[in-house]
């Protein structure tokens, strides 16, 4: 058995996984640990809402309320798991974007900053056009690429100063991030024509991409359902009463994309050389400031999705005052990244996870007295020990060498000698002069 697990803790892809699902391990423990010394200090909590919150937090997604009796019940939960799905979109995007710079040598911090400019592309392309001027899945399209293209082009920033100046890709990153808010409330604040005036309960918010610019007795209005948002493609009929639609699908695809570029082309196999060691990588004739400043360009334009497909969902609002703070969602790439330990695939599976314990946060406050930021901590903790997630592999590299080392090496019998036979006994050669010199 020993044997075994020492075979297994040799693959570099299983110690990987090990230290991931620890990580995650940890922090739901934490977690937990934090909801029973809640319960025991807070006065409007008992055992009861300890044991519910504890099961919420390793369950909640399955968690389908409370009956009529006031026990928790479970079962298949369509909205909370398509809102999961929906929410996970566009942390699988911010996460491939730093993948993708971590895999060439770079540190994309820059994501919120890139992720802002594909929402105000966005935005501009789906409510600025009339939405009779042209074919609405057209409009939807150019609204994609333009997100994608603003994203491409602010990431290119922090990438054009790293390969010409080598000023540190991170510093680059914060500073247009901040930008970047500051252009986006701006453009906002100054055009003004896209805030959100017919909900009066709105403000400071613009308008869903489900209401379209329409021309109306010679004055330019918007009139919800004459926009655009994203095909459904039966998802709503698999998880009804959920925001979920296409885009997960989309964002799948660009995992898949991600992979076959970084793994099977040659400009991915130039990237990642890179970012190993670009002095070496020029040394060998491939151009390492193109390779640079192209991987941040993909790295942007990978954010940009990211928000021209939450935002064309067409039932996201977009809060246009955001110079004060920067979206969430872009730094969450980064342990989404971590997690998966950069690899495009994995990248899918951890930002549904991380999607998943927003959901439970959810369902914490709803039907319990806790609060949702309790799983706030768990993903910081998660968070910690995913940017340690190489110390936890050294740790079971060495439990695997330690094991293989003290494993008995196996002694084999020893083979008898074969007695000499008549055959292979050869008569010792004769000395000449001897016999002669009696004779003579």
């Amino acid at each position: 058995m020993r044997r075994k697990t020492g075979t297994l803790l040799e693959r570099e892809g299983t110690r990987t996984v090990a230290a991931s699902l620890i990580s995650i391990l940890i922090g739901l423990v934490v977690g937990s640990i934090l909801i029973v010394i809640v319960g025991l200090i807070s006065p409007n909590l008992g055992p009861s809402s300890i044991g519910d919150g504890i099961r919420l937090v390793l369950f909640g997604i399955v968690s389908t309320g409370r009956n009529a009796a006031g026990v928790l019940t479970w079962g298949f939960n369509p909205q909370n798991i398509g809102n999961m799905l929906f929410r996970a979109t566009p942390l699988i995007l911010t996460g491939l974007s730093v993948a993708v710079a971590f895999k060439t040598g770079l540190f994309n911090i820059g994501a919120p900053g890139q992720y802002l400019m594909g929402t105000m592309a966005t935005l501009a392309i789906a409510l600025g056009i009339p939405a009779n001027a042209m074919p609405k899945p057209l409009l939807w399209l150019l609204a994609f690429l333009g997100g994608i293209l603003a994203g491409a082009l602010w990431g290119c920033i922090p990438g054009i100063v790293k390969a010409f100046l080598n000023i540190n890709e991170v510093l680059a990153c914060i500073m247009t991030n901040w930008i970047a808010a500051n252009i986006v409330t701006w453009f906002f604040d100054a055009t003004k024509v896209f805030q959100n005036t017919v909900e009066n309960t709105k403000t400071s918010y613009i308008y869903k991409t489900t209401y379209g610019k329409t021309l109306v007795d010679g004055v330019w209005t918007y009139v919800e359902g004459n926009g655009v948002s994203t095909a459904k493609l039966g998802l709503d009929k698999l998880f009804p009463g959920s925001q979920v639609n296409g885009g997960f699908l989309i964002a799948i695809l660009f995992a898949v994309g991600v992979y076959i570029l970084m793994t099977k082309t040659t400009l991915g196999y130039q990237l990642k050389a890179c970012g190993a060691n670009r002095h070496s990588a020029r040394y060998a004739g491939i151009n390492d400031k193109r390779n640079i400043i192209l991987s941040m360009a993909i790295a942007g334009a990978l954010s940009g999705a990211g928000a021209a497909l939450y935002y064309l969902a067409g039932n996201t609002e977009f809060f246009w005052s955001t110079y004060q703070s920067l979206p969430a969602i872009g730094f969450n790439g980064i342990p989404v990244a971590l997690l998966a330990a950069n690899n495009p695939i994995a990248v899918v599976f951890t930002g549904i996870f991380m999607s998943m314990l927003n959901i439970v946060g959810q369902q914490l406050r709803n039907l319990t007295a806790y609060n949702e930021y309790i799983t706030d901590v768990i993903i910081s903790v998660i968070v910690y020990l995913s940017a340690f997630s190489l110390v936890i592999k050294m740790f079971l590299t060495r439990r695997s060498k330690k094991g293989k080392e003290t494993e008995p090496t196996p002694v084999k019998a020893a083979v008898p000698a074969a007695e000499p036979t008549a055959e292979t006994v050869t008569a010792e050669p004769e000395v000449e002069g001897e016999e002669g010199g009696d004779k003579a």
